[in-house]
């Protein structure tokens, strides 16, 4: 069946609504969710994931109909990451459940949102500039969380022991809306991404959360007070400034999957996602284009064995494909005139999500649905975080940081945006930093100078911190010192101070030399401003910015919102006949 076979089969089911609108039944078996956590020394588990919910995200789900199939054999695959389970859900949520919620219980619907400050951190990331036009991006964290606090979600997703444990935020993913609102980049970020948690305070206990003594996974932020410290550890590590969060938990997928009535989703040969030691989501499907809703969608959105080489950016592509159908569905196909449905909608819509202040009615959902709707599929552009592994977890690379400034510097990720004038070209790549923020006298800032100048093929230049910070006393910044013992390796020449108070400070430093603002950035690496002199300064007193690379890296996986012809390539061990 073609992805245009599978819209009419969904046009047809919704124009003749019957008892297949029903919300879809609670699996028979929930994703194995072993008793002790997630992290935090728990014993790996016998497949090799390290407790909690297993590494596969996977090991449940009721298996699809037609059990008789053969089940694949081998299941000796190392396992990797998990991530995303409820994407698509949190999409449907945010475009189009709220959008059909304005029109029925305004008040009830109110009252079923939740709702969480938004950050939760001690420091703060300045908004950015409006553009000419005054327009401003949007930039939202979209959270799935595996809280096991309702029977519907203890029966989706784990064991009884796991009722009540701290939960964690399994799905992290970062939607930016242009300030001119023609498109929308999307980062994904793996769950166990080694990260500093910085000091959080829980809004309901007043319980502190010091900042983590060291690189702990993303995931454990939820525990830390709530969403709100995920949002300011994004903040923290990527330099963003977060206007919402939107939070849904397992429950949320399945009966927003079933309401919207399905999206079709593409395997290229017969696939059954369970091994011979019972790993697997469960998810059975012929070859070709299917529509999926309910509990089969998220078996789609768990899959990890099966797909491709099993890992999670396996999964994560899978999920991508489904956000971008969903995407595509909501704004061609959906059809929500039987006011049963309607209703069915709005009411999981606003029971599934926990949101900011910002968001906490259905008028402000209403309206962050329109603003998103209005972007075409073809400018939405899906990535994941380029990393790299760390023993069994993962890290940002140097191109997650080329994507954490594109995002910044509102570049769309797709190449597509207009080319500015050559003239203002020219002054958008030799424009320095300048400060709007609150700096301390030159005199007056404290700025340490490290040699970042080693290379894979090139030493340190020997004396650059010195001479670096021997130009800056000359420029009037007597508090400049030389690093003589620290050295790093650093391609390009940046700036990094800890919180926002010291913010100002760091761009006038920069500012002085002629570095960029991209350049300066926070973070919980440095206990005051500091200056690295990197690979492409290793001579000379006058800085030279590089001419910077606007595109997005191959390793973020980008993948296009308009793109219904994506198929995922199925594993052979888990194919039937």
């Amino acid at each position: 069946m073609t992805q245009r076979a599978a819209r009419e089969t969904l046009r047809d089911e919704r124009r003749d609504p019957g008892p297949d609108d029903d919300p879809a039944g609670a699996p028979a078996d929930g994703d194995e969710h072993p008793a002790g956590g997630d992290d935090g020394g728990a014993a790996p588990s016998p497949d090799g994931d390290d407790g909690g919910i297993p590494a596969s995200g996977e090991d449940g789900g009721t298996p699809a109909s037609g059990g008789d199939a053969p089940g694949p054999g081998g299941g000796g695959r190392r396992p990797r990451r998990r991530m995303f389970r409820w994407v698509a859900a949190v999409l449907a949520l945010v475009l189009f459940g709220a959008a059909g919620a304005g029109y029925v219980y305004y008040r009830h619907l109110n009252g079923n949102i939740k709702q969480n400050p938004l950050n939760l951190g001690d420091t703060k990331v300045a908004k950015p500039t409006p553009n000419a036009a005054g327009q401003t991006p949007l930039n939202i964290l979209l959270i799935g969380s595996d809280a096991r606090d309702s029977k519907e979600n203890q029966d989706l997703g784990g064991a009884r022991e796991t009722f009540g444990s701290t939960p964690l935020a399994d799905v992290q993913m970062l939607l930016h809306l242009s300030a001119d609102r023609t498109n929308m980049s999307v980062i994904s970020m793996p769950r166990d991404t080694l990260v500093q948690i910085p000091k959080c305070t829980d809004p309901e206990d007043g319980t502190v959360y010091e900042a983590s003594n060291g690189r702990t996974m993303t995931n454990q932020s939820l525990g830390h007070g709530g969403p709100g410290c995920t949002v300011a550890t994004w903040q923290e590590l990527t330099g963003i400034h977060i206007d919402h969060f939107v939070m849904v938990d397992f429950a949320g997928v399945v009966a927003m999957a079933d309401a919207v009535g399905g999206v079709p989703v593409c395997v290229d040969a017969n696939i059954l996602s369970r091994d011979s030691r019972g790993h697997g989501s469960g998810l059975k499907l012929p070859e070709g284009t299917h529509p999926v809703k309910g509990e089969q969608a998220l078996q789609w959105l768990r899959t990890r064995y099966g797909f491709e080489d099993g890992s999670d950016l396996a999964r994560a592509k899978a999920q991508h494909m489904y956000m971008n159908s969903l995407a595509r569905e909501l704004r061609e196909n959906a059809d929500l005139s039987n006011p049963n449905k309607l209703r069915r909608l709005a009411e999981e819509a606003t029971r599934a999500l926990t949101v900011d202040p910002g968001l906490d009615t259905v008028k402000k959902l209403y309206d962050l649905s329109n603003e998103l709707r209005r972007v075409d599929p073809e400018r939405i552009t899906m990535t994941t975080m380029p990393n790299r592994y760390v023993g069994a977890r993962v890290e940002p690379t140097e191109d997650a940081e080329q994507l954490f400034r594109l995002v910044r510097e509102d570049i769309a990720l797709d190449g597509r945006d207009e080319k500015p004038a050559p003239a203002a070209e020219a002054a958008r790549e030799e424009k320095p930093a300048v400060s709007a923020e609150p700096a301390a006298r030159d005199d007056r800032i404290a700025v340490r100078v490290v040699n970042g100048t080693r290379t894979d093929t090139l030493g340190l230049a020997s004396g650059r911190a010195g001479t670096v910070a021997g130009l800056l006393r000359e420029k009037g910044f007597t508090g400049a010192t030389a690093d003589t013992v620290g050295a790093l390796s650093e391609p390009l020449t940046l700036v990094r101070y800890p919180s926002a108070d010291l913010r100002g400070d760091a761009l006038r430093i920069a500012g002085a030399l002629g570095v960029p603002e991209s350049a300066v950035r926070q973070s919980t690496d440095v206990s005051g401003v500091t200056l690295v002199v990197g690979a492409d300064w290793r001579e000379g007193t006058a800085y030279e910015a590089p001419e910077q690379d606007d595109t997005t890296p191959e390793s973020a996986r980008a993948l296009n919102g308009a793109d219904d012809s994506a198929c995922m390539e199925v594993d052979p061990a888990y194919t039937w006949s």
